[in-house]
């Protein structure tokens, strides 16, 4: 005969065996990042010996790149569904609703998880050009849920709402764990209400003003050149790749001089992690003190955060590398970050009250202005050429003024 009854049920039990591992290894993966994942805790967490998940998957590499082809695909399929939509404003919204129902499956473990793409970077050739590349079409493919135009120059500021709008996904594993599934229905349709009509009432003018900010405090833990390098290297290379060796030698300096001025790399991160909690903290106190309405004054922070980050004295840590840092310290440094959160989610507020920013859910227009300000030091690697000065009309105002204002 022909065909073999055998073959496809052993065809399926392999993809279904592999599936798994790949599932283990996602979760293992966005807690311990690329060079954290070992597969051998990948392979006890799915009740297999080590040289069992070496079948699927001979070295840890190919694994990794698995995971992040499998969250890829994911958000294609649900991209695939958003395209259907007849509008540029009707597929956004249909995305962000595909993407609120995984991730309550995903809660529910009816779903597999979807990796931090944030440390993509840690992969080794070939596999970070393969991943890289598939990532890079994933974004194009978001790009034309809100455009499909060839003007060079549309092209430009559509990448940097795509780049926007991606990093709004990306960070929502953040702030998603603090409501019910029940509640995520209302999430989508106040989310999409701020990234469509953004915060700026009728009439509002993208007009922000340079702020007097207090100097910069005096270096600590080794020296602000030490946080500025490490900052550069941990959101490049991700927590892992930038090993104190490559940190060292950024700074051309030796292993021990850097352990001079820091205990360990733990207390490093720590540090940058509290020097950009400082720059938040201090832009948000001088737009506080800006004259003008609180429209005025939040946008005005926001530009200036973004200029800041693309500046010579940037960029800020990026908030991925959260994840890696011991459970103790990870938490006065969450503890922080949503007090900063806190503080955009009260100038809104007041400026809801004042009538100078459309009425829309404080809190998650909080946590998307922290997405796309916290993404911004990237934001030369989607749009080419990007200067300080421009970042923030290009970037920042889509997501204050709404993605389809002109």
């Amino acid at each position: 005969m022909d065909d073999d009854p055998i073959a496809p049920v052993s065809t399926q039990r392999y993809a279904k065996k592999r599936d798994a591992i790949v599932a283990a290894a996602t979760h293992i993966l966005n807690q311990r990042g690329v060079k954290g994942m070992t597969l051998a805790d990948v392979a006890a967490s799915v009740g297999l010996i080590t040289t069992s998940v070496t079948y699927y998957f001979k070295k840890k590499e190919d694994l990794a790149a698995a995971c992040f082809f499998a969250g890829i695909a994911q958000l294609d399929g649900m991209l695939d569904d958003a395209l259907l939509a007849r509008t540029p404003e009707a597929r956004l919204r249909r995305f962000i609703d595909r993407y609120l129902e995984a991730k309550a499956a995903i809660r529910l473990d009816e779903r597999p998880p979807i990796p931090s793409f944030s440390d993509v970077r840690a992969l080794n050739s070939p596999h970070l050009q393969e991943v890289s590349a598939a990532y890079g079409d994933m974004f194009r493919k978001i790009r034309s849920l809100i455009w499909d135009g060839d003007d060079p120059a549309a092209r430009r500021a559509a990448s940097a709402k795509t780049h926007m709008l991606l990093e709004q996904v990306l960070w929502a594993v953040i702030w998603l764990p603090r409501y019910e599934i029940e509640d995520y229905p209302r999430i989508r349709d106040r989310l999409g209400d701020i990234l469509v009509h953004g915060l700026a009432p009728d009439g509002a003018r993208w007009a922000p003003r340079p702020l007097p900010m207090a100097p910069d405090p005096p270096e600590t833990c080794g020296g602000d050149t030490f946080l500025v390098a490490a900052t550069k290297l941990i959101n490049q290379r991700g927590y892992r790749g930038a090993s104190v060796e490559k940190i060292s030698a950024e700074l051309n300096v030796t292993k021990g001089s850097f352990y001079h001025h820091n205990e360990a790399k733990d207390d490093l991160v720590a540090a940058c992690f509290e020097r950009t909690f400082d720059v938040v903290r201090r832009v948000q106190n001088a737009a506080m003190r800006a004259p003008g309405d609180h429209w005025d004054r939040l946008s005005s922070a926001a530009a200036g955060l973004v200029e800041y980050q693309l500046s010579s004295r940037g960029p800020l840590l990026r908030t991925s590398a959260l994840s890696f840092l011991p459970i103790g310290m990870r938490q006065r440094v969450v503890d922080h970050s949503n007090r900063l959160s806190d503080r955009f989610s009260g100038m809104i507020s007041d400026g809801i009250a004042e009538g100078s920013i459309r009425p829309v859910d404080a809190v998650i227009a909080a946590q998307a202005l922290n997405a796309t300000l916290n993404a911004a030091a990237d934001l030369d690697a989607w749009v080419r050429g990007v200067e300080p000065h421009e970042a923030a009309a290009l970037y920042a105002r889509p997501m204050l003024m709404g993605v389809f204002r002109d």
